[in-house]
């Protein structure tokens, strides 16, 4: 370690600065690891089966020293993983509906993707197509220091697109992939197009750092309040389980009050207000034909269901499928969780036959005598 002796006054002022704006904002927008801590370990113990909490070292993948929370099932098994993305403001507590049936059948992994819940929350790089590739250079640090080989991953609305993203540079270590709601795969919309306003909009909200979810931040202590009103499409899904719905809302909270670390990555890759900048329809067909697709939509979604169809025309001699659940929301995964999960699973089930034929099917080697 380097010593400095006799360091510069304005450098100590501007770190004293800097740490007492951190403090201030905290205590404004109540934000405590400890707090986010107790919350999801509140969500988590629903689970009936033993899971492990771990956070695993990614190295320098956007910041100096990243770390990925993980939370790990039934490692033991010896069939396929599955890794699991979720969308934008969540988090692992929001899978709590999902994990012991997924984890069922085989090893299951639900990460804080880098820069949300409680993975490190370093500084994307604002350039759409290198924020893009630090997505993936995190998932990918994360699959080799767990020691993966090949994984399902089921990725849900941004999480589904960065599942993609992931399968375009490493199809090796992607045996199928299981899209929900996914985001980022339409082009923006001719009506958005014409609106100047909204572009206009759209430019000053950057210029002024406002992100998707600085509402929240802005909102400080009232804003669980306000999500327990506000949101009870997600909080009201998870009284079977947390019969104070104040729980979820104070997760939803926690996990968004602090600094927009995974915003700022995925404003570089979107724009006006939620259009991808680089739609994943565009690059469908250049994902390996060999990897397996299945698409699970809400049928009240807000997210466009043709893009499961299109997939289907660009990759015709793919394997893909489209499933809806009817009267479900953006958040079908905990609309009806019971639907979703048989989805996910015989998905899962379907692509463990067709990895299996297609090992038994490659030629073996034979030995000379």
């Amino acid at each position: 370690m380097t010593r400095t002796k006799n360091p510069s006054p304005k450098k100590i002022d501007q770190s004293d600065e800097k740490h007492s704006e951190q403090r201030l904002l905290h205590k404004w927008t109540r934000y405590s690891s400890a707090k986010l801590e107790e919350v999801e370990e509140t969500l988590l113990s629903a689970l009936r089966k033993p899971y492990e909490s771990i956070f695993v070292d990614v190295g320098q993948c956007v910041g100096t020293n990243d770390k990925i929370r993980t939370v790990a099932l039934n490692r033991e098994s010896s069939n396929i993983p599955v890794l699991l993305l979720h969308g934008l403001g969540a988090g692992v507590g929001l899978w709590v509906l999902n994990l012991d049936a997924v984890a069922e059948y085989r090893p299951m992994y639900a990460i804080d993707i880098l820069g949300f819940g409680r993975s490190s929350h370093p500084k994307y790089d604002p350039d759409t197509a290198a924020a893009e590739r630090q997505f993936v250079t995190s998932i990918e640090a994360w699959r080799v220091a767990v020691g993966i080989d090949r994984m399902y991953i089921l990725g849900h609305s941004m999480g589904g697109y960065l599942a993609c993203s992931y399968a375009l540079s490493h199809p090796e270590r992607v045996a199928g992939l299981i899209l929900a709601d996914p985001w980022g795969f339409m082009e923006t919309p001719p009506r958005i197009k014409r609106k100047y306003w909204i572009r206009i909009l759209y430019r000053t909200a950057r210029k002024m750092n406002f992100y998707p979810l600085t509402v929240v931040r802005m909102a400080g202590p009232t804003a669980a309040w306000i999500l327990s009103r506000r949101r009870t499409d997600i909080t009201s899904r998870f009284e079977s389980i947390v019969p104070d719905e104040r729980v979820v809302a104070d997760y939803l909270h926690l996990v968004n009050a602090q600094k927009p670390s995974g915003e700022s990555g995925f404003c570089a890759i979107q724009k006006n207000f939620g259009w991808p900048i680089n739609p994943m329809l565009k690059r469908i067909d250049q994902i390996d034909p060999s990897i397996p697709m299945t698409f699970i939509y809400g049928s009240e979604s807000w997210i466009d269901l043709e893009a499961g169809e299109i997939t289907k025309a660009k990759r015709a001699n793919s394997f893909v499928e489209v499933k809806i659940i009817e009267n479900a929301s953006h958040h079908l995964y905990a609309d009806f969780p019971d639907i979703f999960n048989k989805h996910v699973n015989d998905a899962c089930f379907t692509y463990d036959a067709r990895f299996n034929t297609q090992r038994t099917a490659e030629p073996t080697e034979v030995a000379e005598g």
